[in-house]
């Protein structure tokens, strides 16, 4: 009796699990949770005056930016050069990130010494970067971050690549190394 009797919840466990269908899902008792309806991106009016894509709010600042307030001028510029001072004090400055940062977007042009003889000058691709000794240019830390926010002559702007505070390793390491041309 004890054989049958296994041999009969063998069979109920065999037609069970063979009659289950992995195509159908199962209940589902909340669907709305991992079921959503999705939108077109400009398929139906969101707003009530019909636009979907809207400008930020006026005076809004995105978040993790931080607005520089001196403008993209030559009077910018020398506000700058002789008013903007770093907002790292000594402990702050980290040359070792200063130089990998410098390396990778300066040095292809400015060179791995300041001495304007990088890659692409060496290849004349191109001319006429000056050295950051060159008595002409009296370069300051205001100087330089400016140039490395708005970008100057052929240099472009490196705001969108480099945050506030690598900005000011960078010019730390460009200070470091107009010392060591000057020595």
């Amino acid at each position: 009796m004890k054989g049958l009797i296994k041999i009969l919840v063998i069979a109920i466990v065999f037609v069970a699990v063979s009659c289950k269908k992995d195509t159908a899902p199962n209940y589902q008792f909340m669907p709305n949770m991992y079921e959503s309806e999705g939108y077109e991106t400009y398929g139906e009016a969101a707003f009530r005056n019909g636009l979907e894509a809207q400008l930020p709010a006026e005076g809004s600042v995105p978040r993790g930016h931080i607005p520089f307030d001196i403008e993209n001028t030559t009077e910018g510029y020398d506000l700058a050069k002789a008013t903007l001072t770093s907002p790292l004090d000594s402990t702050q400055v980290d040359l070792v990130t200063g130089k990998e940062l410098y390396e990778i977007y300066c040095g292809i042009c400015h060179g791995t010494k300041g001495d304007g003889k990088g890659n692409l000058v060496k290849r004349e691709k191109i001319l006429g970067i000056p050295s950051y000794d060159d008595a002409g240019r009296a370069i300051t830390a205001g100087s330089i971050y400016h140039t490395i926010y708005y970008g100057k002559n052929s240099m472009g702007s490196y705001a969108n690549q480099l945050n506030e505070n690598e900005r000011w390793q960078v010019v730390s390491y460009v200070l470091k190394l107009k010392a060591d041309l000057e020595k």
